[in-house]
């Protein structure tokens, strides 16, 4: 369980068949982002699909997810629910050569 920057509480759980395609979809185009705003952007995206279930409203509202989460949160996110790692040498490598181009 987690807490996020506006409060809410949830419980993080690993994300089905179906709803880990459309979070790979998302986190696939992170490989074309050209800025880390682009990066935050699409990762930002990520965690809305891994909270949807649990909190479709936060999720519905794009400003209202954007404050309920800092970056540890968002490593977290992406972690338990979609099994990637951030702290993973090959992705940090891969977000350092985007933010050269």
């Amino acid at each position: 369980e987690i807490q996020l920057q506006s409060g809410d509480k949830v419980q993080l759980k690993p994300l089905t068949i179906k709803e880990l395609r459309k979070f790979m979809a998302v986190i696939q185009k992170t490989a074309e982002a050209k800025t880390e705003d682009e990066t935050l952007t699409i990762l930002i995206e990520a965690c809305g699909i891994a909270l949807e279930k649990q909190l479709p409203e936060l999720v519905e509202d794009r400003n209202a997810l954007e404050e309920a989460l800092d970056v540890p949160t968002i490593n977290r996110i992406l972690e338990v629910c979609g099994g990637i790692k951030m702290d993973d040498p090959n992705l940090l490598a891969a977000a350092v050569l985007a933010g050269q181009n």
